[in-house]
This record gives structure tokens, C-alpha cells and sequence, in this order.
């Protein structure tokens, strides 16, 4: 997981662009957006986070940054 590249994402692309791609991942096939990462699945674990982050930010009405910690936190979270 790349916090550049999610960051990327969150600030060029919108929820329904990034939807679709994550769903065009999860078939095995090439999005219609550029997404960086080593493989399929670095990929998608970047939309997730993009789609997630954007999600927050527009629910909870917050910036980037504080919705990018609620994310990493969240993470953290579920691998400890």
C-alpha cells in the first residue's frame, strides 16, 4: 500500500470511476484508469483505499488527511 498513489487517486478520481475500475480489477481485466502498483492486487488494495477514503471524507465531512489516518488506523486495526 502506497499512500502516494492512493492519494493520487483520491485527488484525480471520482467514487463511480473508481468503482468500476475496482470491479474491472476484481474481473481480471485492465481498468480504464491508470493505477500504479507491482501487480492486480497492489491495484486494487488502492482503489479500496482511495474509494474508502473518499467515502469518509465526503460522509464525515473531512479533509484528506484526517480521513488518509481514519484509513491507516483502520488497517493497522485489522493485521494486529
Amino acid at each position: 500500500m502506497q499512500l502516494p498513489v492512493i492519494k493520487k487517486l483520491v485527488e484525480t478520481q471520482s467514487i463511480e470511476a473508481l468503482k468500476q475500475a475496482e470491479e474491472t480489477l476484481l474481473q481480471e481485466e485492465q481498468p480504464a484508469i491508470d493505477i500504479e502498483g507491482e501487480d492486480e492486487g497492489e491495484q486494487l488494495t488502492h482503489v479500496i483505499a482511495a474509494i474508502w477514503i473518499l467515502e469518509k471524507m465526503q460522509t464525515d465531512e473531512v479533509a484528506y488527511n484526517e480521513a488518509c489516518r481514519a484509513y491507516t488506523k483502520k488497517v493497522r486495526t485489522s493485521i494486529s
